[in-house]
């Protein structure tokens, strides 16, 4: 039990500290820490996502960024998948499965890694190209996302291919949400991030519900995982304040590899469980 409250906490200052990536540890951590199964992990880690993520959104919706009707639309299609991939997670091998993970951990950690590059310092002395507008743009007249046809179908298929992720890996999905915003809408950094966590603690809470239905869920250690990185959480983030982003993005990164190595070689070991 100690063991999981330290790894829980683990989760929630990486959550903290780099603004994601405590969600695509939080399996990795309990497999590796606690010798789990993706399968048995991800219910776990879900729960600790989960809470975490409803914190930062009630903490978003409170500093008025999170845009509740895009992330309505998006987390409602990612709870509708999420059980979907709960199901799937059920019925495959674990060592496919593993290195499905390993993978998505490897894309994550090589996204962090050019999120902490600071801009080619060329790019700012080239001639300024007209920069073709996103489908979801904000109205300047009432700071508003404009609802158009292309805009609804970019969000849905979002939230869908979260919600499968969320349900199949227990990660949340924010690795799929944040890029999706920031190249399909103009919104800011700040709103961006906070609407992905209030659709990741909708897409996390129909995963959790039908992990329980299937039984698989251990509430003891789901409870202690998830308390200890909600409050590793607040703490971090007055730490986060006085440390460089892009360091902090930098250590996560290559952790992220290593771990992602580390899952892809149990993944190629027969003798793994």
């Amino acid at each position: 039990m100690e063991l999981s409250w330290a790894l829980g906490a683990i989760v929630g200052l990486i959550l903290a500290l780099t603004g994601a990536g405590g969600g695509v540890l939080a399996v990795p951590l309990l497999v590796f820490g606690l010798h789990m199964s993706v399968q048995q992990a991800a219910p776990v880690a879900l729960l600790a996502v989960g809470a975490s993520a409803g914190l930062g959104a009630v903490l978003g919706l409170r500093d008025g960024i999170v845009r509740y009707r895009a992330a309505s639309l998006i987390g409602g299609l990612a709870m509708l998948t999420a059980p979907l991939g709960v199901a799937l997670a059920q019925h495959l091998p674990a060592r496919p499965l593993t290195g499905l993970f390993a993978m998505v951990l490897g894309w994550t950690a090589w996204r962090m890694w050019q999120q902490s590059r600071p801009a080619a310092a060329g790019s700012a002395a080239s001639p300024a190209a007209p920069r073709q507008l996103p489908p979801c743009v904000v109205d300047a007249a009432d700071g508003r996302l404009r609802w158009t046809a292309p805009c609804a179908w970019v969000l849905a298929t979002t939230g869908a291919a979260s919600g499968l992720l969320t349900g199949l890996l227990g990660v949340g999905g924010g690795f799929v949400i944040v890029p999706s915003l920031t190249h399909w809408t103009d919104l800011d950094a700040r709103s961006i991030a906070a609407t992905s966590l209030a659709v990741i603690a909708l897409a996390t809470l129909s995963g959790l519900l039908a992990a329980t239905g299937h039984g698989h869920l251990d509430g003891d250690l789901a409870l202690s995982f998830g308390a200890a990185a909600v409050v590793a959480l607040l703490i971090g983030r007055v730490v986060a304040k006085r440390l460089p982003a892009a360091m902090l993005k930098r250590v996560f990164a290559v952790v992220s590899a290593l771990v992602a190595v580390m899952m892809l070689a149990r993944a190629l070991n027969p003798m793994a469980a």
